[in-house]
């Protein structure tokens, strides 16, 4: 999709965006996607640690409304 771009078409897009933002609001721009991926990838890391693992390296579920946790098998179809 993107193998047909050549440094003109770059330059061409650049200047679009330039006439539709204006110069003074592109740091702004720049600096508000920068913090959304930073957030993001914080997110990504953040989802990988939630869910604590026992100590034969299955994840532990609640079993039922009072907290009481089970290790879920290979086997296991429930929904939690």
């Amino acid at each position: 999709m993107l193998s047909n771009l050549t440094g003109w078409h770059f330059l061409i897009i650049l200047v679009v965006i330039l006439l539709l933002f204006g110069a003074p609001k592109l740091p702004g721009l720049a600096r508000s996607l920068g913090q959304s991926m930073k957030i993001f990838k914080n997110e990504i890391k953040s989802d990988t640690v939630d869910e604590p693992a026992d100590k034969t390296g299955t994840p532990a579920h609640p079993d039922s409304a009072d907290g009481t946790t089970r290790p879920v098998g290979p086997g296991d179809q429930t929904k939690s």
